[in-house]
């Protein structure tokens, strides 16, 4: 059961593009599939009825604590995504 969200963003500013660390972004619409709708309510999804897949730190996570599946982000090493001329903060 899927959930889509469409956005904007926000800040659609030419001195952020390629320096943002963050991106703020306007919810537009929102598709639910509708087995996960809760009964008699139009715009509200049931929290007992879906389980979001997360990434956090490019592995997948459910609403418990473990792993759910292997992340192919996962196995990348984290310093292949530094910038070429990152340097730790003084």
């Amino acid at each position: 059961m899927r959930v889509q969200i469409e956005a904007k963003v926000a800040q659609d500013d030419d001195i952020w593009r390629g320096n943002l660390a963050a991106i703020e972004v306007r919810v537009t619409r929102v598709h639910a599939h509708p087995a996960i709708m809760m009964k008699g309510q139009l715009n509200r999804i049931d929290p007992d009825k879906w389980r979001p897949l997360i990434m956090s730190f490019q592995e997948f996570y459910g609403l418990s604590p473990e792993k759910l599946q292997r992340s192919e982000l996962g196995q990348i090493p984290e310093e292949l995504y530094k910038p070429r001329d990152w340097r730790p903060a003084a």
